[in-house]
């Protein structure tokens, strides 16, 4: 308490002195609330929210604006990470399933504001959904071991963006994971490739690949059964 105490009366000396007449709310506040209210508070929404994960977002975005300069629509981005503690399972040597997926998130942010999609999207009020995804894992990411995130637009229909995404480690430059996502376009009057000639004119698409087309396959097939089920 006595900590939190001292740290209250920095913040106070640090306040401007226009907030510091009797009249201010801002001043009463910080004098009602010692800060280790505050660290209740923090400690609440780490239980609560994924922190770290929106912190991460933000710094990507940081990032981006420091760091201007552009990608093109058909290039491929790359972010880095490490395998730590807080991505491990139960065995306690590799990355849990479930953070694959997750760092990839942070991939496809990363490549729809490098190449400006993510505004042209905004602009029009819409947003991209992931509707479907296909991992394959090659070998584990260990813990500590350090890797990179590949994001590549391999294809596009009128409501979709189809990205190939890699887990490549650093030391041995390994495909340890490959994915497809189908992200899906929502709230939006004109297609995908409308937007993505607001971006480039004169942007091509590509011809799938036979590894995409059978899974487009796959996901119309289940799609059928689904709906005879409903």
């Amino acid at each position: 308490m006595l900590f939190a105490i001292n740290l209250q009366s920095i913040v106070i000396r640090r306040v401007p002195r226009r907030y510091k007449s009797s009249k201010s709310k801002v001043y009463k506040i910080i004098l009602m609330f010692p800060l280790y209210f505050y660290g209740i508070v923090i400690g609440i929404m780490y239980v609560l929210l994924d922190v770290n994960y929106f912190l991460r977002l933000g710094f990507l975005y940081a990032w981006v604006i420091f760091f201007r300069n552009k990608k093109k629509i058909l290039d491929t981005t790359t972010i880095y990470g490490i395998c730590t503690t807080r991505d491990i399972d139960i065995v306690l040597t590799h990355m849990n399933n479930a953070r694959y997926l997750r760092e990839l998130d942070f991939g496809r942010f990363y490549y729809y504001n490098k190449t400006g999609l993510h505004r042209h999207m905004f602009k029009r009020s819409s947003a991209a959904f992931q509707t479907a995804s296909l991992v394959r894992h090659r070998r584990s990411i260990l813990i500590f071991m350090p890797y990179k995130i590949t994001t590549k637009l391999i294809y596009w229909d009128d409501r979709n963006f189809y990205m190939e995404q890699q887990f490549i480690g650093l030391k041995d430059d390994f495909v340890y994971t490959t994915v497809i996502t189908r992200q899906t376009l929502v709230n939006s009057k004109i297609s995908v490739q409308d937007i993505l000639s607001t971006c480039e004119s004169d942007i091509q698409k590509p011809k799938p690949t036979k590894e995409l087309q059978f899974w487009l396959e796959a996901i119309k097939e289940s799609s059928q059964n689904l709906r005879k089920q409903n």
